[in-house]
């Protein structure tokens, strides 16, 4: 029984600790595409500042296979004041029939409502911009715990000043987008003072199950020349070196939990052929072959790894099932294990290979012994 406990425990070790890293990265992933990017972001050409003849972008790629719906941003600096306190934010302007379909802010407001399409003097802002009614949930400067309702002071860098009404409070629990403020498209042409024909960028959502990379490549065929480019290539971009240093960790984590599982199963079945040279001793001299009692310890050895997985495989999943109800909470969200199908095999080929391993060496050793000297054991 203490065997296939701790056969259990290595099994979990192997798979519970990658899976929480795997949960990170795929917070991220989902935090990327909901609130900031979509699943494909269309960029200004090099060297240019903004995307132009916007209109026509828009309907060509609302027009390609697999798009849902693409919508434009425009994104100003200002300077944002109420009271005693000033913070520097950029002011995005959009059109929220469009941003609806794309993005999942409208679905996270904390307090009040979304913006609506012409809407002219109200703004939505994230609550790290806001600031919460306690300081210390704040990660940096804001604008001192303001509410729905309640005035703010915008200075935009072409020297517009602009008072608003704070119409709702965003919390995504993504520490980027609960920084943003949102005003409409028709609030910032009256900031410019012309119609607003440009973009800083577009984010396109697509069809669920179809690959972005073939959106992405339909996009560039119907003569977009900006740049496009998927969430997957924005994440390498913005996060490559840290999954490489995920994917390192778990392959330490894996390398040491099998390594464990080696020395543990190899002590464990060495003491059990040594207490039993004397049956051993007596197998052969009955003339069964060496072999068939290295076969017969291996089978043991397989058994009692099989029992192990299996009873690993039972916690691995109540864990999961636990923290998926109740997961850790983290300022960027909460993470669940994240364990597949193909997690759980790999893992299971490698205890076993490392039980054949561990079982064989020892059972060979007792196995050659002669005779006499197994039976004096």
């Amino acid at each position: 029984m203490l065997t296939v406990l701790i056969i259990a425990m290595v099994f979990t070790n192997m798979i519970f600790m990658p899976s929480i890293v795997m949960g990170f990265i795929k917070n991220a992933e989902h935090q990327i595409i909901t609130y900031s990017t979509g699943n494909i972001l269309v960029e200004p050409v090099k060297d240019e500042e903004y995307i132009t003849d916007v209109d026509s972008l828009l309907a060509k790629v609302n027009r390609v296979p697999g798009v849902i719906r693409a919508s434009a941003q425009y994104s100003m600096g200002a300077t944002l004041k109420n009271k005693a306190y000033k913070i520097g934010r950029p002011v995005i302007a959009i059109q929220p029939s469009n941003e609806r379909l794309v993005t999942d802010v409208s679905k996270n407001m904390k307090e009040g409502d979304y913006l609506g399409d012409g809407e002219l003097g109200q703004v939505i802002i994230g609550i790290q911009t806001a600031g919460h009614k306690d300081p210390t949930e704040d990660m940096g400067p804001t604008l001192g715990a303001v509410g729905v309702g309640d005035s703010v002071t915008v200075e935009y860098t072409n020297g517009v000043v602009r008072n608003y009404r704070i119409k709702g409070i965003i919390e995504t629990f993504s520490y980027s987008a609960d920084q943003d403020v949102y005003v409409t498209q028709e609030e910032m042409e009256s900031v410019l003072g012309h119609p607003l024909d440009v973009a800083t960028h577009v984010l396109v959502k697509t069809e669920p199950g179809v690959p972005e990379a073939v959106v992405k490549t339909q996009i560039l065929r119907f003569g977009v020349r900006e740049q496009v480019k998927t969430w997957q290539d924005l994440l390498e971009d913005a996060m490559g070196r840290a999954v490489q240093n995920f994917s390192m960790l778990n392959s330490i984590t894996l390398i040491v939990s099998l390594v464990i599982a080696i020395v543990v199963l190899f002590i464990m079945i060495m003491i059990k052929t040594l207490n039993s040279r004397r049956q051993i001793g007596v197998l052969k001299a009955i003339g069964i072959e060496q072999g068939i009692i290295i076969n017969n310890y291996l089978l043991q050895v397989l058994l009692l790894t099989i029992l192990g997985i299996v009873l690993g495989v039972v916690v691995v999943e109540g864990m999961v099932a636990y923290l998926t109800v109740f997961p850790f909470k983290f300022p960027d969200g909460d993470i669940t294990p994240y364990v597949t199908f193909s997690d759980l095999a790999s893992n299971t080929v490698l205890i076993l290979v490392a039980a054949m391993i561990a079982g064989y060496i020892p059972a060979w050793q007792v196995a050659r012994m002669d005779i006499l000297t197994a039976m004096r054991a």
